[in-house]
């Protein structure tokens, strides 16, 4: 079983390398991690760690932790896949990306009602070069699960990321587009609204609809 911890502690030199070597010493298995410094509140300076933990004797994990003279807090949380659950993103231009959004969001909602976690993240981007960037990041998001391509033109850069993409296992969807996006996504979509349904239907344990079975397929 997943589980997740969050330390805070002071901002230091091996203050990581302590924590995971701890962990490792008690069998847990880093599953996810992530560490930033906190830029507001009581806090502000400190560093915030937090990792996602299988297996191991996880209740003297956060006993020994707790005990490092750098730590301020810990406390175990929610792993992210029970919270925030599959996401799916949407990035292009504001106005087409908020109407696939409509979509995504209404049919997230719909399956989230019924104990799925289904979450829909947003980017208006505008740019070769920024979109470019914004694909090829989209392989080191946790949890991510399909792209959603919203514009009017897109080529290039931003077509040959795509193309990197889909061989790393993401599925890309389109809007129906000028530029070579549409050519090498998985799923081209005219309606932008059905564009989020679709997708969200995707990523859902409980929808009947798989992007690798209409692949190529303009709708």
């Amino acid at each position: 079983m997943i589980r997740g911890l969050q330390i805070i502690a002071e901002n230091r030199v091996g203050v990581l390398r302590d924590i995971t070597s701890k962990i490792a010493e008690h069998s847990g298995n880093i599953t996810y991690a992530q560490s930033f410094i906190i830029e507001h509140g009581d806090n502000r300076g400190k560093a915030l760690i937090y990792l996602e933990i299988d297996g191991g004797d996880f209740e003297r994990i956060l006993k020994e932790i707790q005990e490092f003279s750098f730590v301020i807090e810990v406390s175990e949380e929610k792993p992210f896949e029970r919270v925030f659950g599959k996401r799916v993103l949407i990035f292009g231009g504001g106005a087409l990306v908020s109407q696939v959004a409509l979509g995504a969001v209404t049919e997230a909602d719909r399956h989230n009602l019924r104990g799925e976690r289904i979450s829909v993240d947003t980017m208006p981007l505008v740019g070769e070069d920024e979109l470019a960037d914004a694909v090829r990041a989209v392989s080191r998001l946790h949890r991510a699960e399909i792209l959603i391509l919203a514009g009017g033109i897109m080529g290039g850069r931003v077509a040959d990321e795509v193309k990197k993409l889909r061989k790393a296992g993401m599925p890309v969807v389109s809007l129906n587009m000028f530029g070579s996006v549409p050519k090498v996504s998985d799923l081209v979509v005219s309606d932008p609204v059905m564009a989020g349904t679709l997708a969200v239907m995707h990523v859902s344990d409980k929808a009947r609809f798989d992007v690798s079975k209409v692949k190529g397929r303009r709708l």
